[in-house]
């Protein structure tokens, strides 16, 4: 089916994809028999699926959600790009880089280490199922370990290594044991082993199409590999996960226009390398509902208009107006009431800067839900990285690395660049920098990107908060004070904090 329903057996996962926390003897797992479940093909595939359900974009809960619980929210408030009109709690900090320790909004994420050990017992109770479908089974197996990899990639990327309990630890939990976190070279090849394990089963389809759609790919394992080398920048490894990427038999081609990208009508389009699956009844996004003004027409006035995320005005002038990708950004609108709303006369709705639209609209939609699937990662972000990796790895400009960044910025009906308007590998860096930050806004890669390119400070500074950031510290965000306090001095805090 087209839709990866995530709500399947949600109480069933309550039971048997249980928590295991840092201190485990907080937990008493003796009414959990492996003995009855799984037992057969049919509740394998249910734990499965229930360990997809934390990756989903839909309502408030989901890694990415568009709430202050989403990965890519809060983490491009912590950029240049966003900002928020509600107020201090919890966006504020987040806004002007002057988090710490002790504000949830920046140390919520943490705690989603524990899911790393869900899916590991889940691996195991797959592993040990004397199953009917052997291929089902390997594939299943293959799944988990790409949401193991994915979610300790996501982690890394946050808060540098996290406690990863072995299976034995995790089978022994009444025993008063405090988990580390893993060292950083632990946590790197956890990573990738989880990774290059799931892609070298070769039960994974290339893309998530037809009935696969929303369920994890090989394209989404290259993916993933690509983004963590990039992380820890080993550019050769890079550049060969975006290679592979572009081979014919994955047919991921750009769309022709950028707002066509975005649409329930293109949902699934050649493009998508991995989505959120949402519906209205199960899992509904609320994009639309946390950025579009009150007085914002739309064709559909019963979607909800709270108008909280905002573009900053500086960010936004950053784009040139000819760009086509300002047709999902609104600076300037003629509200419901007649009144004419922009940078010189924002008002309320656009007080803190631009709407990011982003998305179009559910005809269906009433309230604040959508049935739009949210598009976590795209072809767009692979060539404009795999232009970089080849840069970075050869030390020195190509045509083809150009061209890849043209290939994006061509769409938008920007004039291109030749290899003569680039006379020094750090313009090419800034080139890719800047267009990568105009093509995949909201989408959770600024943040990420700016702390590769060296330029972190420079955009708390841009956004008028260089006096609050906090060099070499606030490249990582800090663990929860509460896990600092649980682990009695084994679990240790990042630098600064």
């Amino acid at each position: 089916m087209k839709k990866l329903l995530y709500n399947i057996l949600i109480a069933l996962s309550i039971i048997v994809c249980f928590s295991a926390c840092t201190k485990l003897v907080s937990e008493d797992y003796s009414n959990i028999d492996p003995g009855f479940f799984p037992e057969n093909d049919n509740d394998a595939l249910a734990l499965v699926t229930a360990c997809y359900n934390p990756f989903s974009a839909g309502g408030y809960s989901g890694y990415w959600s568009s709430a202050s619980g989403g990965f890519h929210v809060m983490s491009e408030m912590a950029t240049d790009m966003l900002d928020c009109q509600w107020g201090a709690d919890p966006w504020g900090p987040v806004v002007s880089f002057n988090w710490n320790a002790n504000w949830t909004a920046v140390t919520n994420f943490y705690f989603r280490y524990q899911h790393i050990s869900r899916i590991t017992l889940a691996i195991h109770r797959i592993e040990s199922l004397d199953m009917k479908d052997k291929t089902l089974q390997a594939r299943l197996i293959a799944e988990c370990k790409t949401l193991r990899g994915w979610l300790a990639y996501m982690l890394y990327d946050l808060y540098g290594p996290v406690p990863l309990a072995t299976l034995e630890q995790l089978q022994d939990p009444l025993g008063d044991i405090q988990i580390p976190r893993a060292t950083e070279e632990e946590m790197q090849q956890f990573i990738e082993t989880n990774l290059t394990e799931a892609l070298n089963a070769n039960v994974l389809p290339l893309r998530a199409t037809g009935s696969n759609y929303g369920r994890v790919s090989a394209a989404l394992c290259h993916t993933l590999l690509m983004k963590h080398y990039m992380l820890i920048k080993q550019w050769g490894k890079a550049e060969a996960q975006g290679r592979e990427l572009r081979k014919a038999e994955y047919g991921f081609g750009l769309m022709n226009r950028y707002k066509d990208i975005f649409t329930l009508a293109n949902e699934g389009n050649n493009e998508i390398i991995h989505a959120a699956t949402a519906s209205l009844s199960t899992n509904p996004t609320l994009w639309l509902a946390h950025v579009l003004p009150g007085p914002f027409s739309t064709q559909n006035p019963a979607i909800q208009k709270w108008g909280g995320y905002r573009i900053t005005w500086k960010y936004f002038h950053t784009y040139d107006p000819a760009d086509k990708r300002l047709e999902v950004i609104s600076g300037q609108f003629t509200g419901t009431d007649g009144v004419v709303y922009n940078e010189q006369n924002p008002g309320a709705p656009l007080a803190k800067g631009a709407v990011p639209i982003k998305v179009g609209e559910d005809p269906a939609s009433t309230g604040e839900n959508s049935g739009l699937d949210w598009i976590i990662y795209r072809y767009a972000d692979m060539l404009t990285l795999l232009g970089e990796a080849i840069v970075r790895n050869g030390n020195t400009i190509t045509q083809e690395a150009v061209d890849l960044l043209n290939s994006v910025r061509t769409r938008a009906e920007l004039p291109a660049y030749t290899l003569a308007d680039f006379p020094s590998t750090q313009i090419y860096f800034d080139k890719v920098l800047e267009e990568r930050g105009h093509e995949l806004f909201c989408e959770g890669a600024r943040r990420s990107d700016l702390i590769r390119h060296e330029k972190y400070q420079a955009a708390a500074i841009s956004k008028g908060y260089g006096d609050t950031y906090r060099p070499q510290v606030f490249e990582r965000w800090p663990l929860p004070q509460r896990a600092i306090d649980e682990g009695k001095g084994i679990v240790v805090q990042n630098t600064g904090y």
